[in-house]
């Protein structure tokens, strides 16, 4: 059974009112919700990356081995999966833009808990209700976003998605800043809070409201599309969701292990340490901004093939020379390829002409959601009993899977 339901952001999307206040919105209003929804996009991804710079020091603090730090990974994605079934009935209950607004809030508040952490097993009850809350942020601020572009009535669904990647890399400068100055991870994490609390008071007001969606309006969507949900009449969705998971997998140790991976591997000084994701970040974003012009001019199908060649290119420099500059580079190499294979392959899914766009992305995105929750212990279990650059080459595999993959499948995305 798929892990995550998209079928309500469909349900949305479909039946969607507007209060009065948003209809004949003035250029400057859209622009205003515009922005207050980009931020709300930021200030999730600026929470995840201020994690993920801090993850070599917490290892540190804590003492932990590449096997128990891949353990307690594990615990972010089995608190957002224990979210995922009734996540998205409270935000179609109670509107997305509540959800946002308390779920952004209490998504940077567990990020001070996990500062707080001292013990092995605090540290994995608090990154348990990061997950848990994340997932609540993450459905409601996605939702808020596919309200907004049918507000406005046009394609901005990838800016928003680029704003996370750019609130990774503002996210990376500033953790580099907060271990520049020996600032503690709970120090840091607080400083974390008070940005997402400004982002809440100055733009929660700005995020769409809509009315209730009516309960037979409901039932009768989910009888619409009950039959399908269980049964995949389009077998390329299964291709979709592996080609996202390779993705997703490449993605995930680059979040979790790359900062692991320039202090214990390339022995990188302490304030540099953070160089690796922060150059990840850097391409990822870019490449996000990037990705529906070189759709336009390439393809689809020449731009995810490079993607994936990309990715494993990138790994394996990283490998093969465990350098600061060359380093560097790999993993910028790496941000470039995974930007744009996920957002291509949801974009692909939607698309399908013999299953509901929602329960399209359901099943691929279901798929795909492996390559996060697996990954994370894997890389550590194989790092502890052999290297962590085996873990690396080992991952290096999906890239050119991705490329394989795509170059087999006879259709056009």
């Amino acid at each position: 059974m798929p892990l995550f339901n998209y079928r309500f952001i469909e349900l949305i999307a479909s039946k969607t009112k507007f209060k009065k206040r948003f209809k004949n919105l003035g250029l400057s209003a859209q622009h205003r919700i515009l922005l207050a929804t980009a931020l709300f996009f930021f200030g999730m991804g600026f929470c995840f990356a201020s994690w993920a710079s801090r993850i070599p020091d917490i290892k540190t603090f804590l003492n932990l081995s590449e096997a128990d730090l891949g353990s307690l990974l594990f615990a972010i994605p089995v608190g957002q999966i224990l979210a995922m079934p009734f996540s998205g009935k409270v935000v179609t209950r109670y509107g997305s833009n509540k959800i946002a607004i308390f779920g952004l809030l209490l998504y940077a508040f567990f990020l001070i808990i996990v500062g707080l952490s001292d013990t092995v097993y605090s540290l994995a009850l608090s990154l348990f209700f990061f997950g848990f809350f994340g997932n609540f942020c993450n459905i409601a601020v996605n939702t808020q976003g596919v309200v907004t572009q049918q507000l406005l009535n046009k394609p901005i669904m990838g800016s928003f998605h680029g704003s996370w990647s750019l609130a990774g890399f503002s996210g990376a400068l500033f953790g580099l800043f907060m271990i520049s100055l020996h600032l503690r991870p709970f120090v840091h994490f607080i400083l974390v809070f008070l940005i997402i609390v400004l982002i809440v008071l100055f733009n929660g007001s700005w995020l769409v409201k809509s009315k209730k969606v009516k309960k037979e309006d409901q039932t009768d969507s989910a009888s619409k599309n009950s039959s399908s949900f269980f049964k995949i009449s389009d077998s390329n969705l299964i291709w979709f969701g592996i080609i996202c998971f390779c993705g997703m997998a490449s993605e995930g140790i680059m979040f979790d292990w790359s900062g692991v991976y320039f202090k214990e591997i390339i022995k990188a000084p302490e304030n540099l340490v953070i160089l690796g994701y922060t150059s990840f970040m850097i391409t990822m974003a870019s490449g996000r901004f990037l990705s529906d012009y070189l759709v336009v001019k390439f393809g689809s199908k020449k731009v995810l093939i490079y993607s994936g060649i990309a990715i494993s290119t990138g790994l394996y420099i990283a490998v093969l020379l465990p350098h600061l500059i060359s380093c560097t580079l790999a993993f910028m190499l790496v941000g470039f390829g995974v930007a744009n294979v996920v957002p291509i392959m949801f974009n692909a899914a939607g698309r399908s002409e013999k299953v509901a766009p929602g329960i399209a992305l359901t099943i691929v995105s279901g798929i795909s959601f492996l390559g996060f929750l697996i990954g994370p212990p894997v890389i550590g279990f194989i790092a502890e009993a052999t290297s962590l650059k085996y873990s690396f080459a080992l991952i290096g595999i999906f890239g050119f899977l991705i490329a394989l993959i795509v170059s087999r499948l006879k259709i056009s995305f």
